[in-house]
Formats: C-alpha cells, structure tokens, sequence
C-alpha cells in the first residue's frame, strides 16, 4: 500500500470512516455475544487461510462462510462486527493499511447483505422450526450476491485508483473470485442451518468441506504453475542454442499479451497467446545448432530446415492440452500478409490472428535486441520499419493497435549482453525475426540471393 495516490488514500479513509460510523450508530440490545465470539474466532481462522486461485497473486479468503453465517445468527450488525475482525487477520504479510481498510469493507460488506436478508424477509433459524431452509433460501441469496457486489465494488475501486491493476485484469480475477466468494457463501447457509441444533459442534461438519475446497483451488494453482514451469523450461532450451537470444521468448510473449488487450481480445484468448509468444520458437529446438549459428551465407537445404521450424515447433507442443489456438500462432507466425512466408505461403486473413499478432512482436523485439552482428536498434527506428512492413509483411490493424500499447506502457528494452567467451559456442550472425535484416542464402547457381 505503499506510494498510494491521494485519491486512493482518500477512498481507503472514507471506506474506514464509513464503517467506523456505521458500527458506532448499529443497535446491538439482542446480539448474541456467546455467537458473536465464536463467529468472530471463525473468520479470523478462515481469514488467516486464504485460497489461491490460478489468477496471478489473488486469493479468495474463506471467511466468506463465517460472514454469510453471521447475516442469518446476528443480523446487519452482529454481521458488520464480524467483518471488522478482519483487522485481526493471520496474514502477517498484509500491512496495517491493508488490515484496516478489509476490516472496513467487510463490515460494509456484512450491513449491506444483512440489510438484504432482513428486507427480502428473511429470518433467523429456531431450533424446530420447519422448512427454514426453504423460505430462507430466496433472501439468503439475496444477502449472499449483495455480499459479493459490494466486496468487488469497494475491493476493485482501491486498486483501480492505486493502478495496481487495469480494468480488464479486474473483471477477469472478479469472474474467478466472485464464483470462491459464492461457493463459500453458501456454506454459511449450511452454518447457520445446523447452529441450532449443533450450535458450535456444527462448525466441525462445516469446516472439513472447507477445507477440501481450499486444497482443491491449491491444486488448480499448482497445476497452473506445473504448466509455467514446463514452458520456461522449454523456453531455456530454446535460448541455449543462441547466447544472444536470452529473454527473446519472454519478450515476444509480453508483447504479444499487449496487442492482444488493445484489440478487446477475451481473457482466455490472452492467456492462449500469452502461452504462444513464449513458444513461437520452440521449433528451433529440431533445427540443427551448425544452422542456427552459420556465420554466413545458408544453403538452400540450411534455409528449408530454418523454414521448417515453425512446424517442427507444432509437432513438440501439439499433445500439451492447455495450448489450444496458441498452436495456430505458433505454426503461422513467420507467415507474411503478401503471402511469401513460411512454411505454407499463408496470405492476408488466411494467416491466423495469433499469428498475425506474434510476428509482429517478434520482429520489434528482435529489431529493438543486440545481436551479434549489430547492436540493438532504437525504438523509433522498429517503428518506422513497422510501419514501412505494413501491408506487406505484417497486418496493418495488428501494427497500428502495437504501436497504441507502446505509446501507453512503453516497451522494456533486454539488458545490454556482454559477448562470450571465446570457449563459448558460435553464436548467429542471421536473425530470420529481423525484417530489417533478410537471410543471404546461396542459390543452386552460387549466386547469394536475399530471404
């Protein structure tokens, strides 16, 4: 919370000031405080937990179970009260501002959605009572999407204005937090359901199945991290075959990621292409390292195996399920809108999207990267050659929308490379992702010809 603009300040402290308001004028004459106490000790327990979920750094706190139980057992207070004990979380890496301000919006979090319970007609469970969970459903649900909006809404309103995260970031980790804030929720139903017969004993049938849930999103993560790791790993072996390329992979991927968010592509398609810019070159790894590090003119047979390593890429990736249309980009992104590129002559809208997009964060990456034989190129010059390949090389719309990001988050130019020692392997003197740069090749007449 460190560094936060002034307006992101005064949200925090007229989120505080409105919940420490709102808990000073509650009526609490008929709050449990036997309940209260153990409500309390529950959220904070379930607090300290957190499930990570597959979206990067979010996590969804299990407390959600202990604040829709305390709506039914406590009502619009007794439920604001509960929440504000997430000042008092287990999560030491949270500092006090962070404490302070999920205190706050879980206690406006709790009012609202008892406020919603009490006025859809909801009422609070006695022992005896019959078909309690069916008249109680209807405003239980009502308490539990109030619970959810609210959360989102104040949650989502201090990162936006703190920019720790953009606009379309937070409406694709909300569709994942908002399906744990509601699984979780609805366990607080089954809480508050069996408290009156069980009373606290209740919590012990309650608290197994939460904590399955929580393994099953730990699960879910670590197979999501399981996936990175496979891929940076065959990203490591793409760069080994050439010093110079270091980080290449990662960049395109990055930039990749950033066309695809200026053109409005869905989350999912982002991740796909996110994925297929880390292994455009994957290929490579079929390709013979004496060709790759050729220091001069290339056969006719050397620049076929270099043409043939799109596909070669295709056949080491095509059985990992996840990739999906990041295989189309992968076998496609040296395909050229004139139709003269490789390795099937693709033409215009015949070249798929990923493709169209990952060539053109190839060749800025590699134009703007020291090589070997030359040193990296500035920025306005990649760009001026961009626009110079328009039409022919690359897709017009797919520049113009690169450009756009670029003037909106810049672009991280690679660490300058120190040349290797002379034990070192050869390193290549051709750069096929450089438009600027064509491959010399050596026809059958030993003429040198430009690829």
């Amino acid at each position: 919370m460190r560094g936060l603009p002034l307006s992101a300040w005064a949200y925090v402290c007229g989120t505080v000031a409105a919940a420490v308001a709102l808990l000073a004028t509650s009526s609490y004459t008929r709050l449990d405080h036997h309940v209260l106490a153990v409500l309390v000790i529950l959220f904070i327990a379930l607090d300290s937990a957190p499930a990570k979920l597959s979206v990067e750094r979010a996590r969804v706190s299990m407390s959600y179970a202990a604040g829709l139980a305390s709506v039914v057992l406590l009502g619009s207070a007794g439920a604001a009260i509960v929440g504000a004990s997430a000042i008092i979380t287990g999560q030491r890496l949270r500092s006090p501002v962070k404490r302070l301000f999920n205190g706050a919006q879980f206690a406006l979090c709790g009012y609202a959605s008892g406020t919603a319970y009490s006025t859809l007609g909801g009422l609070a469970h006695q022992p005896g009572q019959p078909h309690w969970v069916e008249y109680a459903l209807r405003p239980f649900l009502g308490a539990l999407v109030t619970y959810v909006v609210v959360n989102l809404l104040l949650a989502g309103g201090v990162l936006l204005l703190s920019k720790q995260a953009p606009l379309w970031g937070l409406l694709w980790a909300s569709g994942h937090l908002a399906a744990g804030i509601l699984g979780y929720g609805l366990i607080g139903l089954l809480i508050a359901g069996l408290w009156p017969t069980l009373g606290p004993g209740a919590l012990v049938l309650v608290l197994l199945p939460l904590f399955i849930a929580r393994w099953a999103f730990a699960q879910t993560r670590a197979q999501q991290q399981a996936h990175e790791a496979t891929l940076a790993a065959l990203c490591q072996a793409v760069e080994t075959k050439d010093y110079y390329t270091r980080g290449h992979s990662e960049r395109v991927s990055r930039g990749s990621v950033m066309i695809a968010e200026e053109i409005g592509m869905a989350r999912p398609r982002v991740e796909a292409i996110r994925y297929a810019g880390m292994l455009h070159d994957v290929g490579k790894l079929g390709v013979p390292t004496k060709v790759l590090q050729k220091d001069g003119k290339l056969t006719e047979e050397e620049f076929a195996a270099i043409q043939l390593h799109p596909m070669r890429g295709l056949q080491i990736v095509k059985e990992i399920g996840f990739l999906d249309e990041a295989l189309a980009g992968i076998m496609h992104h040296h395909e050229k809108m004139n139709g003269r590129g490789y390795p099937m002559g693709l033409a215009g809208d015949e070249i798929p999207e990923f493709a169209r997009i990952i060539s053109v964060a190839d060749a800025f990456d590699s134009m703007t990267s020291t090589r070997s034989y030359r040193p990296a190129r500035p920025i306005e010059d990649a760009v001026a050659e961009l626009r110079n390949c328009a039409g022919s090389h690359f897709d017009p719309q797919i520049v113009t929308a690169f450009l756009q990001a670029l003037r909106t988050h810049g672009w991280q130019l690679p660490d300058p490379i120190a040349p290797p020692d002379d034990d070192v392997a050869e390193i290549t003197r051709q750069d096929h992702d450089d438009p600027s740069a064509p491959i010399a090749v050596t026809g059958e007449s030993g003429d040198p010809a430009e690829r």
